[in-house]
């Protein structure tokens, strides 16, 4: 059978030129029996556009890779089989190719559950998850999640490609659900996975950007910007229509308000952060209260109402349910002593910090650096008998 096939496809006028060599090579490494190499040789034959085209890849995994699919590493047999799914659902992404791929890959999940192998089971369960997605079976697709999901709590370590797509098809799923916290966690863990340049096209890399933005503006529990804006992923917005939400996210990280305000006549180009703004106002003012407290110094941090209405642009009466919003979202810890007008925090949450932050972090590290060497100058000066005698 794998034999005719390859002899078949290098016969047929319809073989591309380009994909004749592979076939000549797939024939010989598999007389031979060299099994890593054959398989090594599949990959780059499923990744060569030529093999994207028409059913190449179909008839090479039906007619040739089944042959021998004992006989190689299986959780790469495996992510061929994602990667042929691709081809049964085709460019039109109908309902009928979806459909058809996710037999595929159900089919292919239920053998390596049967043969117990975990991690390619999870794989190809998650991809058949993608394509239920797509279908609009939510319910699918969150039942194979949290079966995965146990799974891979029961690994010790697992091939980052299986991580990788249980991260990317949950992001998905939170994504059709408007669930911006949980699809800006999973997408960050997912982009941790792969290699962004290799593994995404820009156009992919320019919406998943998009979407980690909006994610993150909208997210009732994201406060902490400095994850995503020191990603690189993020730079793939530059020059794009998209480039503005970006200086946006740098005044949430930063809590500047006036730089806020001056790019809100652009939420109209994103209708679901036009019609949020109501929340990204209150946001941006729990960013400049965290951002106020975080750049003072721990014995600093007892702030008036006055400066903090002054901080946050919000009027004094206000003042009171802006910090118990941020106690309650663990923001900060602390007190409020409403009959002095005072706030006292004695914690703030820790964040992953911009250039510009690090180096203002550097500059109080420096100047209580030279506070203690200052006092232990005095004290050396105060009791030189007590230090010579130490």
């Amino acid at each position: 059978m794998a034999d005719a096939h390859l002899a078949s496809a290098l016969e047929s006028p319809a073989t591309p030129a380009e994909l004749r060599p592979f076939y000549e090579q797939f024939r010989e490494l598999h007389s031979k029996k060299l099994w890593y190499q054959l398989t090594l040789l599949i990959d780059e034959f499923l990744r060569h556009p030529a093999s994207q085209q028409g059913t190449f890849q179909i008839d090479l995994y039906e007619n040739f890779i089944r042959t021998f699919a004992k006989s190689i590493n299986q959780l790469k047999l495996a992510n061929f089989g994602v990667i042929v799914s691709r081809q049964f659902s085709g460019t039109s992404h109908t309902h009928t190719d979806a459909a058809r791929a996710y037999e595929f890959l159900h089919a292919l999940a239920q053998e390596a559950e049967q043969k117990d192998l975990q991690d390619a089971y999870v794989l190809l369960a998650m991809e058949a998850a993608h394509f239920q997605l797509l279908l609009g079976d939510v319910v699918a697709t969150k039942t194979a999640m949290d079966k995965s999901a146990k799974v891979l709590d029961s690994f010790d370590s697992v091939e980052p490609v299986v991580h990788a797509s249980f991260y990317r098809v949950s992001g998905n799923y939170h994504k059709s659900k408007a669930e911006y916290a949980d699809y800006y966690r999973n997408f960050l863990l997912f982009l941790a996975c792969i290699n962004v340049e290799a593994d995404m096209s820009t156009a992919e890399q320019v919406q998943c950007a998009h979407d980690l933005a909006i994610s993150a503006l909208l997210g009732d529990t994201i406060y902490n910007f400095g994850e995503l804006l020191l990603h690189p992923i993020l730079a793939s917005l530059h020059g794009t229509e998209y480039a503005w939400l970006s200086e946006l996210l740098v005044a949430f990280n930063a809590g500047d308000i006036g730089r806020f305000e001056a790019l809100i006549p652009r939420l109209a180009q994103e209708p679901i952060l036009e019609t949020n703004v109501a929340f990204l106002r209150q946001k941006i003012c729990l960013m400049a209260l965290i951002e106020n407290v975080f750049k003072r110094s721990t014995d600093n941090r007892t702030l008036s109402f006055e400066t903090i209405a002054k901080e946050t642009h919000i009027p004094v009466n206000e003042v009171e349910h802006l910090v118990m919003k941020a106690l309650c979202l663990g923001l900060i810890r602390g007190a409020i002593d409403e009959a002095e007008q005072l706030v006292r925090i004695t914690w703030v949450q820790p964040r992953v910090l911009d250039a510009g932050q690090t180096k203002a972090l550097l500059e109080r590290l420096s100047g209580w650096c030279d506070r203690v060497q200052h006092v232990s100058e005095f004290v050396k000066s105060q009791s030189p008998e007590l230090l010579s005698h130490a």
